[in-house]
C-alpha cells in the first residue's frame, strides 16, 4: 500500500507541532511538507508574527521542505482563498492527496477548512481534534513528551501580557487564569515550537523585546548568535585540554549525567517521555565533539 502523501497547515506552533508527532506514527501517512502563509508586509506568519527565519530554522530541523504562501496586507478572504487556492493545485500536482490541520475543537474553524477543501481534490485531516475540555491534558502530555515551546503572542483582551516570552511548560499551565484555554485555542495565546521528538536539532532563542500592533502583543524573538553548537570552537570551551579525547569524553558524561538529574527533576522519574527528551538534549550537546 502506497503511502498516503500529506501536505501540514504549519503555523510554527505547538498544535501543528504536536500534529507532526501523531503523523508521523502513522506508517500510511508519509508528510511531504509544511504550508505556511507569510503576510508580504511584515515577512512573518499571521497571526503568530513568527519571523521567516525562524520558520525555515524549524523546516530545516524537522528535514522537510516549506511551502510558502505570500498574503497581501490586509487580504480579503476572496484574496486568501485564491492565493491558497494556487497551493493546493500545486499539491495535487505533486500528488499530494491531503492537507491536515493543527486543529482542536473549534467547529466553525473545522467546517471552514473542509469547506474551503472541496472540489480541490485535497482531503482534510485533523490528526489531534479533542474535546474542548481535553486541552488540559493535551497541554500536559505535549509537555512531558518533551516539546519546548515558547509564547510568542498574546491577545491582550484575554490574557495579560506578562506571559509573553515564557515557556510553555507544568508551572505556565498552573499560572494561567481560569477561563483561559491551556492551549490557547480560543486566541488567547500563540506559540512557537523551538525543540522536541520530532526536531533533527532545536533552535536557541532569545527574546528581544514587546511588539504592539493590531490589537495584539508579539515578543520578538530571534535564533541565539550560537544556537548551532557546530559553530562553536571546542578550543574556546576546552582551552589547553581541547584536544584530550579522554578529557572531552569526560566532560560529555558529566553534562550527559547532569541532564539526567535535572530532567528527573522536572519531571517524574517514571515517565516514559524523560529519557526519549534526555537522548535528544544529550545528542545536540554532542555535536559539539562531531570531528
Amino acid at each position: 500500500m502506497r503511502p498516503i502523501k500529506t501536505l501540514l497547515s504549519w503555523s510554527s506552533g505547538k498544535d501543528c507541532a504536536w500534529a507532526l508527532h501523531q503523523l508521523r506514527k502513522q506508517s500510511e501517512i508519509e508528510v511531504i511538507g509544511l504550508l505556511t502563509s507569510f503576510s508580504r508586509n511584515s515577512g512573518a506568519v499571521a497571526m503568530h508574527g513568527t519571523s521567516r527565519e525562524l520558520v525555515n530554522a524549524q523546516a530545516d530541523a524537522l528535514n522537510l521542505p516549506l511551502w510558502e504562501v505570500e498574503l497581501p496586507w490586509p487580504c480579503t478572504n476572496m484574496e486568501y482563498e485564491k492565493l491558497m487556492g494556487g497551493a493546493f493545485a500545486k499539491a495535487i500536482e505533486s500528488g499530494i492527496t491531503h492537507l491536515a490541520f493543527g486543529d482542536l475543537f473549534l467547529e466553525d474553524v473545522r467546517n471552514y477548512r473542509i469547506k474551503t477543501l472541496e472540489g480541490t481534490g485535497l482531503t482534510p485531516l485533523f490528526p489531534i481534534w479533542c474535546e474542548e475540555k481535553g486541552t488540559k491534558s493535551l497541554a500536559s502530555e505535549m509537555i512531558d513528551a518533551g516539546f519546548g515551546t515558547r509564547i510568542i503572542c498574546i491577545d491582550p483582551k484575554q490574557l495579560d501580557r506578562k506571559f509573553l516570552g515564557r515557556e510553555f511548560d507544568h508551572q505556565l499551565l498552573k499560572d494561567l487564569p481560569s477561563g483561559v484555554d491551556p492551549c490557547g485555542e480560543n486566541g488567547e495565546f500563540h506559540t512557537f515550537c523551538h525543540s522536541g521528538p520530532i526536531f533533527e536539532k532545536a533552535i536557541a532563542l532569545q527574546n528581544e523585546g514587546i511588539e504592539e500592533r493590531d490589537g495584539f502583543c508579539f515578543m520578538n524573538v530571534q535564533i541565539e548568535k550560537y544556537s548551532n553548537l557546530n559553530q562553536i570552537d571546542s578550543s574556546f570551551i576546552f582551552h589547553d585540554f581541547s584536544n584530550n579525547p579522554r578529557w572531552n569524553s569526560c566532560f560529555v558524561k558529566l553534562i550527559y549525567n547532569a541532564l539526567r538529574k535535572k530532567s528527573a527533576y522536572d519531571h517524574d522519574k517514571t515517565n516514559p517521555h524523560v529519557e526519549d527528551r534526555i537522548h535528544f538534549l544529550f545528542l545536540n550537546i554532542a555535536q559539539v565533539f562531531e570531528p
